[in-house]
């Protein structure tokens, strides 16, 4: 029946992807999407709330007089990116674009809450999340803390992410940390500028900086255990203006990355300890802002095998993986489940060929063909869980 269902509306179901495509937004502005997703919530019958986190949106359909409650994710929001695709439905905001696949997960979640709201062969409630902003690894955050498990809990939360260069339309999932931790830090060296052919009148910011870019990458190989992950990037530096002059501060970001909550503490606390010790030694000082942090995807053991069985259930063992490594990228879902903590994110394959280009890639684009396959599996985990 779910397939059938899904096979009747594909190509309605395929033109709002493309539409939402068509019409990208970014963090928090992502009007025409909420509005989009909140007209055909109403529709179909859903009980909507808008409003939280901006732009986030809840629908929620209760069938029955079930007591259990399903939550299920999908993000809404584009990138600052230029689109090189040549599809007929190419972004027309220049210089956003769909990069990531939100305007997939999107369609996906909207394509089961119509079969769920038309068949309604469940008995509980089911609550279908949109979020704003993930790409800022904190738009779940943001929902989270304006009341989102408040208005709207849940027994189980689901979500999940496209991933190119995993085979299309199969399921890459574990128990335990699944994706990292991340927290942005904005540094800057305040030292003494003065003219270059006088460097002992200074205190050079660039040589300080550049010792302590060289003094970061030591934190992982000698203060944290080789059997765990751990990433420190120094991925922006910036400092004078000319050859001649010894500049007076410098400026570095820094991207910090790990699978557990105590490495994470550990790496935040050895990054930190080296930049101020590093600019002191050399007469200089440091400032150090943390822009933003987002904590680890850790998947609850339960929720997991649950969706598990319904995976293998629905489209066999072999389509179904556990052997997965954690990935050292990072997502804000992890807000939700470390709110609540009885919930699984995982991914689905994008396709493994080469014209699948990975995330964030100006020339990516979600693949259609795996709409159908997602919206089944919360169907029908809908109608397991809430019966």
């Amino acid at each position: 029946m779910i397939q059938n269902f899904l096979q009747q509306h594909a190509g309605e179901i395929t033109a709002i992807r493309h539409h939402i495509h068509r019409h990208p937004e970014l963090g928090f502005e992502e009007a025409q999407t909420s509005q989009l997703v909140a007209e055909k919530l109403r529709e179909w019958g859903y009980e909507v709330h808008v409003g939280l986190a901006k732009t986030g949106v809840v629908g929620t359909l209760k069938v029955g007089n079930g007591d259990k409650v399903l939550g299920i994710r999908a993000d809404m929001d584009a990138l600052p990116i230029l689109e090189q695709t040549d599809v007929a439905y190419k972004s027309q905001h220049q210089h956003v674009m769909h990069a990531c696949g939100h305007d997939g997960h999107t369609t996906v979640l909207l394509a089961a809450a119509q079969y769920l709201a038309t068949s309604k062969n469940f008995n509980g409630t089911l609550h279908v999340i949109f979020q704003p902003a993930e790409e800022f690894l904190y738009g779940g955050k943001v929902m989270v803390d304006d009341g989102l498990f408040e208005l709207f809990p849940c027994d189980l939360l689901y979500g999940f992410h496209n991933m190119p260069g995993l085979k299309a339309g199969e399921f890459y999932i574990k128990p335990g940390a699944f994706m990292a931790s991340a927290d942005t830090l904005e540094i800057t060296i305040t030292g003494v500028g003065g003219h270059g052919a006088y460097p002992y009148k200074t205190v050079d910011a660039t040589l300080v900086a550049s010792h302590i870019v060289v003094a970061l990458q030591s934190i992982v190989g000698r203060n944290i255990d080789p059997l765990q992950a751990a990433v420190v990037t120094v991925g922006s530096i910036h400092a004078g203006s000319a050859a001649n002059i010894i500049a007076a501060t410098a400026e570095l970001k820094i991207s910090v990355r790990a699978l557990s909550n105590e490495v994470r503490a550990e790496l935040l606390q050895r990054v930190h300890d080296t930049i101020n010790l590093q600019a002191q030694s050399f007469g200089a000082s440091a400032t150090i802002k943390h822009v933003n942090g987002c904590p680890v995807v850790m998947n609850d053991a339960e929720a997991t095998d649950y969706v598990l069985d319904v995976m293998r259930s629905q489209f066999g063992e072999a389509v179904c993986h556990t052997d997965v490594l954690p990935s050292m990228a990072s997502e804000d879902f992890a807000y939700m489940l470390e709110a609540h903590s009885k919930g699984c994110y995982f991914f689905v394959g994008n396709g493994d060929g080469a014209e699948h280009h990975m995330v964030h890639h100006p020339q990516y684009d979600f693949n259609d063909d795996i709409i159908l396959p997602v919206a089944q599996l919360w169907c029908a985990l809908a109608e397991r869980y809430l019966r």
